[in-house]
């Protein structure tokens, strides 16, 4: 039998329930905040009623928005903000981009410097010496996980790439997961974001980094989304179902944060990068062609490899029988994107012509690096091809 070594870090405080989103004043002040920037998405007014109770408590608020995924123009934008208005604190308030933005700015006005000082594969890759700004993360949607991880991912429209700023750092001082922030959540975001979630518990089960306290989280983070995903979609989410899937969301960052992903996130950075593409439907597109190209690759060329006997778990996981078999599990993802509605690759630009460029790009993600197996060229492209 194997020893179990690993580490395992995450948000200094993480705060779950329905209602817990009036915590966050006190919370942010706690920190020592004074002068807040709330980084919220496009639409402001979800996060009015955060943003008066802040000024209430005394702590004056500049709101920035970020009106789609981050970049590192954004980032440098944002940066500015904070600084210009002598912010102390940030607070996120939205998915997974207003989280990652908010994570990003929070670095920055900290540590000086530009973005591509910092970030990986396009930049200088230099260490982020200072703790960032105090932090709070609130999510709204239930996908990125992004409230417990210790990095913020930045699109590069020169280099047609995402890349990450990461650092234990910029892990949140406060992540605020209230299930509630969920109603009323279109069915396509729930969709996707939910579908993200359920990769993000699945490919760090798969992990060549795989570690007992992720494995523990990852199981139950599956089972919850299993039994509730597919009808907050086409049903809408009852308190429930919110919970489950906020709760998934949750685990499946603190899973990826400290046991890795694979190959669904290694191609998911080039191709939001290539195209204009909504992260979370990137990955449900090609998560059944990832997760089928991978068991094949593993029962050829590593059959002993610990995660053989992991697809079955996932299979009984997802199914909820204890008879299933690994191609259950692909089966059934298969029926779930199809049931979900979620587009290919081929609704956002790619085509078999960019196959090869992606290839070369997603090779090269950090997020590879904990695929189970070192994939062929060869298997790569059938990944791309099968989720166009």
């Amino acid at each position: 039998m194997s020893v179990a070594s690993f580490e395992f870090a995450t948000a200094t405080r993480i705060v779950f329930g329905p209602g817990r989103i009036s915590e966050a004043p006190e919370a942010v002040k706690s920190l020592g905040g004074s002068r807040v920037l709330l980084v919220t998405g496009k639409d402001a007014s979800r996060a009015r009623g955060l943003q008066e109770a802040l000024e209430r408590l005394g702590l004056p608020v500049r709101v920035f928005l970020v009106d789609g995924e981050p970049t590192v123009e954004l980032a440098r934008e944002g940066t500015a903000v904070a600084r210009e208005s002598r912010c102390d604190a940030v607070v996120a308030f939205g998915g997974g981009s207003a989280l990652d933005a908010g994570k990003a700015i929070a670095a920055l006005a900290a540590n000086g410097g530009d973005p591509l000082d910092y970030l990986e594969v396009i930049g200088r890759g230099q260490p982020l010496t200072r703790p960032s700004l105090p932090f709070v993360a609130i999510p709204t949607t239930a996908g990125t996980g992004s409230e417990v991880t210790r990095n913020a991912v930045l699109g590069s429209k020169e280099a047609k790439v995402k890349a990450s700023l990461r650092s234990p750092h910029m892990l949140p001082r406060v992540a605020l997961v209230d299930p509630d922030l969920l109603t009323g959540a279109p069915a396509a975001v729930l969709a996707s974001s939910g579908l993200d979630a359920l990769s993000q518990l699945i490919e760090p089960f798969l992990s060549a980094r795989a570690n007992p306290l992720t494995d523990a989280l990852a199981r139950e983070g599956m089972r919850r989304s299993a039994r509730s995903l597919r009808r907050a979609v086409l049903e809408g989410p009852d308190a429930e179902a919110r919970e489950d899937l906020a709760l998934a969301s949750l685990f499946g960052g603190l899973c990826l944060a400290n046991s890795g992903l694979g190959a669904v996130h290694g191609f998911a950075a080039p191709v939001g990068g290539m195209f204009e593409a909504p992260h979370g439907a990137v990955c449900a597109a090609l998560l059944p062609a990832v997760l089928d190209v991978n068991l094949r690759a593993l029962r050829a060329r590593a059959p002993g490899h610990p995660s053989v006997p992991r697809f079955q778990e996932v299979a009984v996981l997802l199914t909820g029988r204890a008879d299933a078999r690994a191609e259950d599990a692909l089966a059934w993802v298969e029926e779930l994107r199809a049931a979900l509605r979620v587009p290919g690759l081929g609704r956002y630009g790619l085509t078999a012509a960019e196959v090869p460029a992606l290839v070369a790009k997603a090779k090269v993600a950090s997020s590879m690096k904990a695929n189970p197996l070192v994939l062929t060229d060869v298997e790569l492209a059938e990944i791309a091809n099968r989720s166009i």
